[in-house]
């Protein structure tokens, strides 16, 4: 780290607080405005108690006071039921109004930046594009990377963040009311705005937070398709919008640089044809694990898909035809149009000269017949006649570029932005489809089904008893034969039938949504390439695989996944032998040469912990970029990340570019989970930031040149064996304490609330795989869940002091110390890691953390174990100062320091009146009869509030 004087940190400091006054404010005023609301309608007392708890909490917090301590066990105790709800509650929506504020500083920060000329923001495709100009990437293969690439994020369901559409239509109006504060307001105006945000506030509050009966995968559906209302729908076409003219500023700037003297027009923004970005569902498609998902909610999902997009086309072409009142009296149009206007359903003599209201109108009309046929029950405007609906949305497509070309050549180029243009980009980006359904199951269920077709069809009686070569032998055998294993004759079990029915929902889906609907099949536990073949011979089963003398298609592209740090180290070599089955190369060159490998991040951690799980990740990927090149295959990850650091989370854009080198290449998917989406996509403007965020970094780490200097290769070879010396370090330290140490699973179980987790019905899916108490079948979004709720946030940082002190100590200690501050310095992998972890330790809270031990009723284990982690956790962080030489947490990102700190206050008595709540509900629980629901209630409330107050904790 380079030194400076201490003037210009404090001057700096006192810059960052002027910036960051209008968030305080906006903090203080929502604040206030929720207490006002409290008074007003829980009364004094309860607002006096709210503000009691929340002062002994700092007190407790800032003074490491025992007396606080006994103080607020003392309050929590004697709190009424009714009590405890009504301060769970404001404490929740606090986290909530908090979150609102930040977003809304975000954005009035970026505006400021942009208003101030500044030179584009590190994350920006502006600044993407400097960059790859500066290292002479020229216009023709950035134009080259967006017609090939695919940036896909994934939305995937989480069990505590299905917030109700009410909630997020109000916190919607708040943060539009608080955005309207920054503009000039007269005294009458701004006090409108207050009485407004007072409103919400109190519709806020009288508003049930979250559903209180079991969710159902429909729940889920209509959870992550109120994102598509609020963000996907306009801002994805925007950007496209956006990036074309970036890439047009960028070259236009460069070839004046390169011509001084000479005065060339910009170039027009490039015309980007390909859907680079597209969106991506699990909600609905992924089976593993969970018994309520099927070919019904397969079916399901896709109509409520296409309901969503169809009502957005719907709504923008109803608006399109009051705009373009354009008149024949007045300009001309092209033939194509007047055709399409004579067409249309509309006969009006009124409208006579006016050809693009005509033509819109009779659009309308087939989009209102193409949105019955895929299942719409209501549409809210009645359409003008009868047409024949779209045969797909190419189709619909084609008649808005009519439009689109017909202004441009009579003068009304003006008119074609934003609304057409945005139109006819969203018909390319979502179809009648809106978001491709993922498959994903178990490959042991597909290997039960498959035993069950076999023995029933006389083809091989214990096709499970099989070795691995045998079972090779017998699937490519069976998927050159032109019959079928089933018999309609025949009865199966209810499993096989399932199966075989969702992969036949899928065949009718894509016929009747078109081929991108269902597009991909993931195999949860791929250890084996009979794992995979099996798929491609269900798929057979099913219609699903095409088999024509040398060429065979599979229209669900079949993608292992690699979960457990076993099967990250056997990835490239099951590849490797897939890739090299002559029907396997069949199939994939059909794909255009192209075949996607899911990395599970989840798994992988809880199996081998945060830092091996990271090294094996990245060791797995080199393999699978090598092994790819040799096939002459192009390789595409998909990237399983969650929302906490010990999932894969963490900040997308510092993720993508440190990726080791070649396995972008223009081809990523990830997934986006639970409140991770709420906090990147709630707010339109926040979500096309994130959005621009994915396309920036793919773009700089697929088409940056590569570090040609032979020393720096040799340097991070280097790197890459210290990392694996430490890596093994840290395995052992992790394994050592989650499934050698005895008791371990009895300390979890206790003092986490993962029992309440598993308990309370938070999700479609259960919290296990198996009805044990094994950390092994433990699912990773319960397990690192629960450890963001009792704020020890384990599985993001354990094992590295351990590794870290261990490996200094192994030999020169200044040499080794060096060693890793150069690591941090120059490979972004290992800078990642350690931001990553950096931050997780920013939001861990040792304190709060020996309240939830106390639940452990065992005072032995409770201390034995709790121990073990302080010293840990002590030893972690004196290694990341040591590494890095910032004493204080987030030293090199104050503005997200700051948001944490500001948010303790109110997070903090979530945590103790969830302790609270837990000791309640625990005493009684094994009593028939005496489980009270309202702290069932207050339990969950408290775990949507940590988890808002923590914004990356599922």
């Amino acid at each position: 780290m380079v030194e400076s004087n201490t003037a210009a940190p404090a001057a700096e400091a006192t810059a960052s607080a002027d910036k960051d006054a209008p968030l305080k404010e906006d903090i203080r005023l929502l604040g206030r405005l929720l207490g006002d609301v409290l008074r007003a309608q829980e009364g004094e007392d309860v607002y006096a108690v709210v503000e009691t708890i929340r002062q002994t909490a700092v007190r407790f917090r800032r003074e490491a006071d025992a007396g606080a301590a006994k103080e607020l066990d003392g309050m929590l105790k004697i709190l009424t039921r009714e009590q405890t709800i009504t301060v769970v509650r404001a404490f929740s929506y606090f986290s909530h109004l908090a979150n609102i504020a930040e977003d809304q500083h975000h954005i009035r920060r970026r505006r400021a930046h942009l208003l101030a000329g500044s030179r584009p923001q590190q994350g920006s495709v502006s600044y993407a594009l400097c960059k790859l100009a500066g290292a002479g990437v020229d216009q023709a293969t950035v134009a080259g990377f967006f017609e090939d690439a695919l940036i896909s994020p994934v939305l995937t369901a989480h069990p505590t963040e299905v917030q109700r559409k009410s909630i997020l239509d109000a916190e919607h109006d708040i943060a539009r009311l608080l955005a309207e504060r920054d503009l000039p307001l007269t005294p009458k105006e701004q006090a409108a705005n207050l009485h407004l945000l007072r409103a919400r506030v109190a519709t806020l509050w009288q508003t049930r937070m979250l559903r209180y009966t079991k969710l159902t995968v429909a729940d889920e559906i209509e959870n992550a398709l109120s994102y598509y209302r609020i963000t996907f729908l306009r801002e994805l076409p925007g950007l496209y919008d956006d990036i074309e003219a970036d890439i047009a500023a960028q070259y236009a700037a460069q070839n004046a640089a390169q011509a001084p003297g000479s005065e060339p027009a910009p170039p027009a923004a490039p015309a980007i044809a390909a859907c680079y970005v597209q969106m991506g569902s699990w909600i609905g498609g992924d089976r593993d694990g969970n018994p309520n998902v099927n070919a019904a909610t397969a079916r399901h999902a896709l109509a409520r898909h296409a309901t969503t997009i169809l009502d957005f086309y719907l709504d923008e072409t109803h608006t399109l035809g009051a705009e373009l009142s354009v008149s024949t009296l007045m300009v001309g149009c092209t033939p194509a149009l007047q055709l399409l206007a004579d067409n249309s359903t509309d006969t009006s003599d009124h409208r006579s000269d006016e050809p693009y209201r005509r033509a819109l109108i009779g659009i309308y009309a087939r989009l209102a017949a193409t949105a019955r046929a895929l299942g719409a029950a209501n549409i809210l405007r009645k359409e003008v006649g009868h047409a024949e609906p779209y045969d797909n949305a190419g189709g619909f497509a084609a008649d808005l570029q009519v439009l689109i070309d017909s202004l441009n050549a009579h003068h009304g180029a003006v008119l074609v932005h934003p609304r057409l243009s945005t139109l006819r980009r969203a018909a390319d980006i979502f179809g009648f489809h809106l978001a491709s359904l993922d498959m994903r199951q178990s490959s042991d269920v597909h290997e039960r089904v498959l035993a069950e077709l076999f023995a029933k069809a006389g083809a091989a009686p214990d096709y499970a008893g099989m070795d691995e070569e045998a079972k090779v032998e017998l699937l490519l055998a069976e998927l050159a034969q032109p019959r079928l294993l089933y018999s309609p004759y025949i009865t199966y079990s209810e499993e096989t039938g399932s199966e075989l029915a969702v992969l036949g929902a899928a065949r009718e889906i894509r016929q009747r949504y078109g081929a991108r609907a269902i597009r991909n099949y993931i195999i949860s536990h791929t250890e084996t390439v009979s794992d995979l073949l099996e798929v491609l011979v269900l798929q057979q089963e099913t219609g699903l695989l095409h088999a024509d003398g040398e060429r065979s298609t599979a229209d669900l592209m079949v993608i292992p996944l690699f979960e457990t740090i076993p099967d990250l180290q056997r990835a490239a070599g099951i590849m490797e032998r897939l890739m090299a089955l002559p029907l396997v190369r069949r199939v994939i060159d059909a794909q255009g040469g192209l075949q996607e490998v899911m990395l599970g991040y989840s798994d992988s951690n809880k199996d081998g912990g945060f830092l091996t799980s990271n090294w094996e990740l990245y060791k797995a990927e080199l393999g699978l970029v090598d092994v790819f090149a040799r096939a002459g295959v192009k390789l595409r990850l998909f990237h399983g990340r969650g929302g906490t650091v010990g999932r894969g989370g963490g900040p997308s854009y510092e993720a993508i570019l440190a990726q080791p080198k070649g396995t972008v290449n223009g081809q990523i998917r990830l997934t986006e989970q639970g409140e991770i989406i709420a906090s990147k996509f709630s707010n339109a403007e926040i979500g096309r930031r994130n959005l621009e965020l994915l396309v920036a970094a793919t773009l700089e780490a697929s088409l940056m040149p590569p570090a040609a200097d032979d020393a720096q290769r040799a340097q991070l070879a280097g790197f890459e064996v210290v990392m694996a010396e430490i890596s093994d370090l840290a395995y052992h330290a992790y394994r050592n304490l989650v499934y050698e140490t005895p008791g371990f699973t009895d300390y979890f179980f206790s003092a986490t609330p993962i029992a309440e987790i598993a308990e309370l019905n938070l999700g479609s899916r259960p919290a296990s795989r198996k009805s044990t108490r094994r950390i092994e079948d433990l699912r990773a979004i319960p397990w690192g869940f629960s450890w963001g709720q009792c704020r020890l946030l384990l599985p993001g940082w354990y094992g590295f002091g351990s590794a870290i002190g261990a490996w200094i100590a192994a030999g020169d200690e200044n040499a080794r110390v060096e060693q890793l501050r150069a690591m941090y310095r120059q490979w972004p992998f290992f800078a990642t890691l350690l931001s990553n972890m950096d931050m997780v330790l920013a939001k861990t809270d040792l304190a709060i953390a020996s309240r939830y031990s106390l639940l452990v009723q065992d005072a032995e284990l409770r201390e034995r174990i709790f121990k073990r982690i302080t010293a840990e956790h002590a030893a972690t962080l004196a290694c990341l100062e040591r590494i890095t030489g910032a004493s204080e947490r987030l030293a090199g990102n104050p503005l997200l320091a700051r948001s944490i700190q500001n948010r303790f206050a109110y997070l903090d008595p979530l945590n103790h009146l969830q302790v609270e709540l837990i000791k309640r509900h625990r005493s009684v629980a094994h009593e028939p009869g005496k489980v009270d629901e309202r702290v069932h209630r207050g339990i969950h409330l408290s775990i949507n509030g940590v988890a808002a107050g923590l914004r990356n904790t599922g």
